[in-house]
């Protein structure tokens, strides 16, 4: 026997020690080190507090939600408990009176602390912006076809169905059903909408305007009784030009627009102008379509010579100047390297 061998086996032998394990070499076998545990990081969760932002009553508590969670997240664990509120039909917010939180926002990026409290106010019942736009443009589509074609009970009983024998009646007909099937067409392939859906009250106000208008005009443009315009053949070529050239400018706005959020996104990013020269407006308004726009209805208006076209095309720049001043002071808010010669709506003016 070997002579280290003997004297470890004497040794254990003897109580001196437990004897170690050996190799096959004879040699004591070392124990491979034992690995360490990392410690596992800790990880800490929010408390969420809901309550009624009129009342200040205590709706909900929503115990351990993810730091990472979202506001349209903890709107979905909200609505797990009371279901008759919808997402889209919640409106959280840091103060009862403050503005609501955006669907992204995140809750440990918020001024809140490890318990944080929200208010809720009821938006109402909601409907699709899709929905609304089709509503609110087939309406007039559909309206003013029916003057056009002089059906019973509009006119009197011996001009049903009788048609003008004036031209610019007839265009006029064509501008406006054109005008409303782009826009059916838009909402349905161009349109990308940054919130999904609008209060259900809307659509009535809505309809009221654009259906009420529309058979306003439409009752004085297809009137048995109408007259021309004063300058005749010349004012309506000059005006359709003005309307053909705003249609194109419109659309082409409507399609930069488009091109500029991914599908599925809220991305918002600055419009610049395109090599289309329609969006070259870029340089000097924020929103061109609404320019575009209502430079449409002026030309309408110089076609038709109808003081109901002008004041719908006057109260519709009222409202898209509304429009624009509105979206104009949030791209000044959000990007610091805004264009600053842009004008809201007006070029140099407004």
């Amino acid at each position: 026997m070997d002579l280290n061998m003997s004297m470890v086996a004497r040794e254990a032998s003897q109580g001196l020690g437990p004897g170690p394990s050996l190799g096959l070499n004879g040699l004591p076998r070392i124990a491979p080190a034992k690995a360490t545990k990392k410690p596992k990081k800790a990880v800490l969760f929010f408390e969420v507090e809901i309550l009624d932002a009129k009342t200040r009553e205590k709706l909900c508590f929503l115990d351990k939600v993810e730091p990472h969670a979202t506001i349209a997240e903890i709107k979905n664990l909200f609505t797990k408990t009371h279901p008759q509120w919808y997402p889209a039909r919640q409106s959280l917010r840091l103060d009862p009176k403050g503005k609501s939180l955006k669907d992204e926002d995140i809750l440990q990026k918020l001024p809140v602390g490890t318990t944080a409290t929200l208010y809720f106010r009821d938006l109402g019942a909601q409907i699709s912006w899709v929905t609304v736009f089709l509503t609110e443009y087939a309406g007039p589509l559909f309206i003013y076809l029916l003057f056009y074609f002089r059906v019973p009970f509009i006119y009197g009983h011996k001009y049903d169905f009788t048609s003008s024998r004036h031209t610019v009646v007839h265009l006029a007909c064509i501008c406006h059903s054109f005008h409303y099937v782009k826009r059916l067409l838009e909402t349905l392939f161009v349109h990308r909408f940054s919130h999904g859906t609008m209060p259900l009250r809307n659509i009535f106000k809505n309809c009221t305007y654009y259906w009420g208008f529309a058979a306003w005009m439409a009752y004085y443009i297809n009137h048995p009784l109408y007259t021309p315009p004063t300058y005749g053949a010349q004012q309506v070529k000059l005006a359709l030009a003005i309307f053909v050239i705003c249609q194109l400018g419109n659309f082409s706005i409507h399609m930069a627009l488009r091109d500029l959020r991914p599908a599925g996104s809220k991305t918002r990013k600055i419009p610049y102008p395109t090599k289309n020269p329609f969006t070259w407006l870029f340089l000097l308004v924020s929103c061109p379509n609404y320019t575009y726009e209502v430079g449409s209805w002026i030309g309408f208006a110089i076609m038709t010579q109808c003081l109901p076209v002008a004041l719908f095309s006057l109260v519709g720049f009222t409202q898209m100047t509304i429009w624009a001043k509105g979206k104009h002071r949030s791209y000044l808010k959000e990007f610091r390297d805004y264009p600053p010669l842009r004008m809201p709506i007006i070029p140099f003016l407004l």
